[in-house]
């Protein structure tokens, strides 16, 4: 288990979420894209996600000279907003530093795109945040997972990559978290010229 979080002394910049669904269940499929790229990003950045406040995993530490504090909700995908909106509350947030990386089922698999806003687009965890943030303008970095070809489209976004996918989607996540980087450290059109070549 994780500790119960402190209120940081250094308030964070940027809130970074990675949507998903927790459970061993859940861990290496096309959903969970968004945890991913948290837990690689903790790693590049030696960042712990070892706290736990508002039924999600969180970190605080910095990306550079920056304070972010990383973001995995506990709420399951379509509640997602509960965890997240009181925690840009608390800390002062935004929804313009609130970056949110989740699947795509629109983009071809391993495909990247960063934009500053946008509608839901189905995906019910952008439902859940845009009701909770009461706004569609938070960036979010969308990582493709190809739409179903032969299967409902719930079995396949619950379902684990293949070992071919799994070869393409992870490059894939890699940019993101460097994308990610770099709209920290820089901007988000820094960001998006890294993340919306792929």
């Amino acid at each position: 288990m994780f500790r119960r979080a402190s209120k940081p002394t250094i308030p964070p910049e940027w809130i970074i979420v990675g949507l998903g669904n927790p459970g061993g269940e859940y861990r290496g499929t096309r959903h969970n894209v968004g945890f991913e790229v948290i837990d690689l990003l903790a790693e590049l950045n030696k960042i712990k996600l070892d706290r736990g406040k508002h039924n999600a995993r969180i970190g605080l530490g910095k990306i550079g000279d920056t304070q972010v504090l990383l973001v995995k909700p506990l709420t399951y995908m379509n509640l997602s907003g509960r965890s997240v909106a009181p925690l840009a509350r608390e800390n002062g947030i935004k929804p313009d530093r609130i970056l949110v990386v989740a699947d795509d089922l629109d983009l071809r698999l391993g495909r990247t795109r960063l934009k500053p806003g946008g509608s839901a687009g189905g995906h019910n965890g952008h439902k859940s945040l845009i009701a909770a943030l009461g706004t569609t303008d938070y960036p979010r970095l969308k990582i493709g997972i190809g739409a179903a070809a032969d299967s409902p489209t719930i079995d396949h976004v619950l379902g684990a990559f293949t070992p071919d996918e799994r070869t393409a989607i992870t490059p894939a996540l890699r940019r993101a978290a460097e994308g990610i980087e770099l709209i920290v450290k820089e901007s988000l059109e820094a960001g998006m010229n890294l993340i919306n070549i792929g």
